[in-house]
């Protein structure tokens, strides 16, 4: 069929009105699992230190004459760590005409553009803590401060194709190896390692293609059928181990090669500034903000946790 002469439609109007609904869909996760679960604790200089101690060896020879002189054992000293703190900030500007007309799915453009620009902040700084194989640096007058993550302390309790690094006090990083897929077994030698050597960890971290085959371990290698809910079961949340229950989780900011063991109490967040917003200088008809921290992590000791390296992706 053709349209009958002379008929006006929509095609030949001018000034037929948008069909813009008053509502913006993001679908960007924002979620932050690991420094939201980690303690926020003060720093107080650009080099955040700290102390660890470890105990003398068990001593099986421990047998004394009876009425014997006491003998003065020697004593383990503490060791004592640190981290740089690193500053993390976001600016958004907004013309002066943007701010001034009317918006579809916001009010201020500005308050708008703040509320994203936190959001991606805080991602960032899950980002560079668990999901960046970063060694700390003092930085320069030219070069910016950054903090040691998480990858670059583990080095105790490992299970990898890779090297750890040198040395567990931040000043290195890993060395990525070949790519293996993921085991229970490869788990197991580290929680058991871990254990032994006093740590008590409670979260397993790891990514996507892993959480998924982290699912198939052990136990739950075949989906479950709920007949009476209709629901299908296919997913591990927890894991039950012989050295503890752990909290297992998939999270999107960290090395999808990477699995971390943690015992998330000997992990902590340290700032110098915390996330405070201010109004930059105007310059022209635009509004700048900035919004901006000042951190470091606190890797209290990293024999309390581990990790799995160096797995396949897809």
């Amino acid at each position: 069929m053709a349209l009958p002469t002379n008929t006006f439609s929509a095609y030949d109007a001018i000034g037929n009105r948008e069909d813009l609904i008053d509502k913006i869909y993001k679908t960007s996760p924002t979620d932050t699992p690991l420094i939201s679960a980690i303690e926020r604790v003060k720093a107080t200089a650009v080099y955040h230190e700290w102390q660890t101690q470890a105990l003398a060896a068990a001593d099986t020879a421990n047998a004394v004459l009876e009425g014997d002189d006491a003998v003065t054992d020697a004593a383990t000293p503490t060791v004592r760590l640190g981290n740089y703190c690193q500053i993390s900030d976001k600016v958004p500007r907004v013309s002066g005409t943007q701010e001034a007309v009317e918006h579809a799915g916001r009010g201020s453009e500005m308050d708008y553009q703040i509320a994203l620009k936190t959001q991606e902040l805080k991602i960032d700084l899950e980002a560079i803590l668990f999901g960046t194989n970063q060694a700390r640096n003092a930085g320069a007058a030219a070069t910016a401060r950054k903090v040691a993550s998480v990858l670059s302390w583990i080095k105790t309790n490992t299970s990898k194709s890779g090297s750890d690094p040198a040395a567990a006090d931040g000043t290195g990083t890993r060395t990525d190896g070949t790519q293996r897929a993921f085991t229970e077994s490869q788990l197991k030698t580290v929680l058991q390692s871990i254990w032994t050597n006093g740590g008590k960890p409670g979260t397993i971290a790891l990514g996507g293609f892993n959480k998924q085959s982290f699912s198939t371990f052990t136990g739950r290698a075949t989906p479950m059928e709920e007949a009476s809910s209709k629901k299908i079961v296919a997913s591990v949340d927890f894991y039950d181990s012989d050295f503890g229950k752990q909290k297992v989780m998939a999270c999107r900011n960290m090395r999808a090669r990477d699995c971390l063991v943690l015992q998330m109490d000997m992990w902590a967040m340290a700032t110098v500034r915390n996330m405070k917003m201010k109004d930059l200088a105007v310059t022209g008809d635009s509004k700048r903000v900035q919004i901006l921290t000042e951190y470091s992590l606190e890797a209290r000791n990293e024999k309390s946790s581990g990790g799995i390296f160096d797995l396949t992706t897809s």
